[in-house]
């Protein structure tokens, strides 16, 4: 959990042992929507789509930064806020 409230990234793991449910989801990223950005061919991150919309919006400086440094196209032109799940593709179907 990449928690823009936090310097450190905090290990989850889904309850099942192997992915996230979308309820699992909602829940630790206290959102109704979940969004996927493509960081890798293998890894993602699992983010709350409407995020930008809520009051207070916070800037998750890591999810951003890792975004940028693998998909530089996005540098300048978005950014992350709220909490991000970083995991590999296969946890999240």
């Amino acid at each position: 959990m990449l928690d823009p409230h936090s310097a450190e990234p905090q290990p989850i793991n889904p309850a099942n042992g192997k992915g996230f449910k979308l309820a699992e989801l909602y829940a630790l990223l206290d959102c109704r929507t979940v969004d996927v950005v493509r960081l890798t061919n293998e890894l993602i991150l699992i983010i709350d789509d409407e995020g930008k919309f809520r009051e207070p919006a916070y800037l998750n400086l890591l999810a951003t930064y890792l975004w940028h440094q693998h998909q530089p196209e996005a540098r300048g032109v978005d950014a992350i806020v709220g909490r991000a799940i970083l995991c590999h593709d296969q946890q999240f179907r």
